[in-house]
């Protein structure tokens, strides 16, 4: 096991830079998650940890040893990519074991860490068995068991459940986390899908535009975003964004106003100070919508679409333009609503400046 450290890591691609001086700190045994949306560079920023790709400014420290300049085979990490990579001709046990034997381990020791393996995996029976007899969670624990006989300081995961169904992900998802609680390796995990990301993670690193927007536990993100795109990623369904103007600042808070229906008014209590007209984002998650009559404001939603899922219902519904996701339990009749009247409250609400920031 190992601790790892990025120090204003910088890609640059010619003159176009990709990864902006990405700082970070990884403690031994953590699991770690890059989330973001396609092209944030979160995959360009775990090659870079592996050694596929070089890096054009900073360190990368791994186990107290700065490694920018060792070849991938000597930084103590085992990745696992998307595509399993087995090979078709070769059995599981082959395939488990292949890497070990290239590299001349000696035999009783490559058998001896091939079975402890298949054991966390639960693959034993199948060790005799090719790729294409496989399903595709099947050669997905395989590709893992590949990295765990290596017995790495450190492994990286690149988006490995995506090629895999709904089901599956679920399932291995779960298979995961279990390997970790299991191992207690240092794992640095790669998603676009911010649920995998909540679900697994000590940490998730939220990533746009190849800058490292936050980082923290899934539950503070999601409690405590630091900015619109933290909130609005972080969290499914999103969180809603009302725009809205200042209208006023006591020693209560900050009032505001809904851009569409000016009588619709809240106080937050924020210490940040605004002139009257000044425009605003208010941000509100699904589920922190109330009863009418039971919050500190009321607004009317015009109902389009109601998703009963049994315990719990969302309503998507339009307000000023701005299309909103609005959970309630058990709200089965709301589907044969026109509109629906729901309350928010402050000390539930966020707010955003023009520039995306979080006020406080």
């Amino acid at each position: 096991m190992a601790e790892l450290s990025l120090t204003n890591v910088i890609k640059r691609y010619g003159a176009l830079e990709i990864i902006h001086g990405a700082n970070l700190e990884v403690k031994d045994g953590e699991f770690v998650v890059f989330v973001g949306p396609s092209g944030c560079g979160k995959s360009t920023l775990l090659r870079m940890i592996a050694g596929l790709e070089d890096i054009s400014g900073g360190e990368i420290n791994i186990g107290g040893k700065v490694v920018n300049d060792v070849e991938p085979a000597d930084r103590g990490i085992a990745m696992v990519f998307q595509s399993y990579a087995l090979y078709p001709h070769m059995t599981v046990a082959e395939n488990l074991s292949f890497g070990l034997r290239m590299n001349g381990n000696p035999k009783e020791d490559t058998e001896k860490r091939v079975q402890h393996a298949a054991g966390i995996l639960q693959i034993n029976e199948l060790m005799q068995r090719r790729p294409k007899q496989l399903s595709g969670g099947q050669r997905q624990r395989v590709a893992i068991g590949r990295a765990i006989v290596r017995e790495p300081e450190v492994f990286l995961f690149d988006e490995p459940l995506s090629n895999l169904d709904a089901e599956l992900r679920v399932q291995m998802r779960v298979e995961i986390s279990r390997l970790h609680k299991q191992l207690g390796t240092t794992m640095i995990y790669v998603t676009h899908d911010q649920t995998e990301a909540m679900t697994l993670a000590d940490k998730i690193v939220v990533l746009r535009a190849g800058n490292i927007e936050q980082v923290g536990a899934p539950l503070d993100l999601y409690d405590d975003p630091a900015n619109q795109f933290v909130a609005g990623f972080v969290g499914s369904p999103k969180m809603n964004f009302i725009k809205a103007v200042v209208t006023g600042k006591d020693t209560a808070g900050l009032t505001i106003a809904l851009a569409a229906d000016k009588n619709v008014r809240l106080t937050l209590p924020l210490a940040a100070s605004l002139t009257e007209g000044t425009e605003v984002t208010l941000g509100v998650r699904p589920e922190h919508f109330g009863d009418a009559g039971k919050g500190d404001a009321d607004l009317t939603v015009s109902v389009d679409v109601a998703e009963h899922l049994g315990n719990t219902s969302y309503i998507y519904a339009t307000f000023g333009g701005e299309q909103l996701i609005i959970e309630r339990p058990e709200s089965r009749a709301t589907g044969n609503r026109d509109s629906l009247t729901v309350s928010l409250f402050a000390k539930r609400s966020f707010l955003f400046d023009s520039t995306g920031q979080r006020l406080r």
